[in-house]
């Protein structure tokens, strides 16, 4: 059932994801999908309700060292989640990629179950790999690199 209906919504959250207003509303967009994620226990957030893959994504902070909670759009990738720290093509990253990337353990629920993981970060043709892959479920990643100068970072989450 889920699946005819992401099928359905995708290609308008595609259409959506891709327009350059929609980081202008990020915070408010993040605000929602975490009170619908605490609501429904993790199983339901913005992008799944969009037919998409996603995953709340919890690590300390690199400074604070306090829990920080950040929804995502991911790809199931084998038995491990890709993320791309891509903030909508802007210039700066998105502050769960410096904790990600001083982390060596994070939490992530997805579907509504927790799973403890180990962040890697993707270089070289390995990289180039995973880009592809996730392009293939979020073509806008292309638009976002086009965006930007910096290269967008990607990161493997793997069963801890």
């Amino acid at each position: 059932m889920y699946a005819a209906y992401a099928r359905l919504v995708r290609p308008l959250a595609v259409l959506i994801g891709g327009q350059s207003w929609l980081p202008k509303v990020n915070r408010q967009l993040v605000s929602v999908d975490k009170f619908v994620q605490r609501v429904t226990g993790g199983r339901i957030g913005l992008v799944v309700l969009a037919g998409l893959p996603g995953l709340m994504l919890t690590v300390r902070g690199a400074k604070s060292g306090i829990p920080r909670r950040t929804p995502l759009l991911c790809v199931p990738h084998f038995d491990s989640w890709l993320v791309a720290g891509s903030n909508w093509g802007h210039p700066k990253p998105p502050a769960w990629v410096g904790n990600l990337a001083a982390a060596d353990r994070a939490v992530i629920n997805f579907k509504g179950r927790d799973h403890a993981v180990i962040p890697r970060e993707v270089h070289g043709d390995e990289r180039e790999h995973m880009w592809s892959v996730m392009n293939r479920t979020w073509p806008n990643y292309a638009k976002y690199a086009d965006r930007t100068d910096r290269t967008i970072r990607v990161f493997v989450l793997e069963r801890a």
